[in-house]
């Protein structure tokens, strides 16, 4: 699991370096830290990088879900993504479609962008959040008339504790 959020967050250190320098030579850093700190709700410069199978649906939704949150994610399309759920630790009972990493904690399934920010910005002692299986009506698995089934955002540390991040009611319609 380390090695692969190692090479995650290498490859996001680089953007971050390149974006940087990028902002110092056009001179607009000044501006945009001003406009970064009159948002506390913003979402966070590192890139959220999402694994998941090529088939799957719903994962591009929830990447859509992210990206109109203000996130950058990348989609990294991959033949078996239980492999990079095995490598990275994800116990099975925290299972969902698909995988993704930022800021060295692991995001699995269909955690509202609400919730990573708030993981981001109060930095707990954790391995991540997981919304286990696919709960309709959670980000990316909406179904138009329908309502959303109640779901748990799982927060779960290395040593196999868990515990409810946030909890989302049933609603009878969206």
């Amino acid at each position: 699991m380390r090695r692969l959020i190692i090479t995650v967050l290498s490859l996001a250190a680089i953007a971050a370096v390149a974006l940087g320098a990028t902002q110092l030579v056009s001179g607009n850093r000044e501006e945009t830290a001003t406009a970064e700190k009159a948002n506390d709700n913003a979402a966070p410069e590192q890139t959220l990088t999402v694994f998941a199978s090529p088939t799957c649906g719903c994962c591009g939704d929830w990447i859509t879900h992210m990206r109109d949150a203000g996130f950058q994610a990348e989609k990294r399309e991959v033949s078996n993504i239980n492999r990079v759920k095995q490598e990275a630790g994800l116990p099975r009972s925290l299972a969902s479609c698909h995988t993704a990493f930022i800021g060295g904690y692991l995001i699995e399934g269909h955690v509202p962008a609400s919730d990573v920010k708030r993981l981001l910005r109060e930095q707990p002692e954790a391995a991540g959040l997981s919304v286990p299986r696919m709960p309709v009506g959670s980000p990316g698995m909406e179904v138009e008339g329908r309502g959303r089934d109640a779901f748990d955002v799982i927060l779960f540390r290395d040593n196999g504790e868990q515990e409810v991040f946030e909890h989302y009611p049933a609603q009878t319609s969206l």
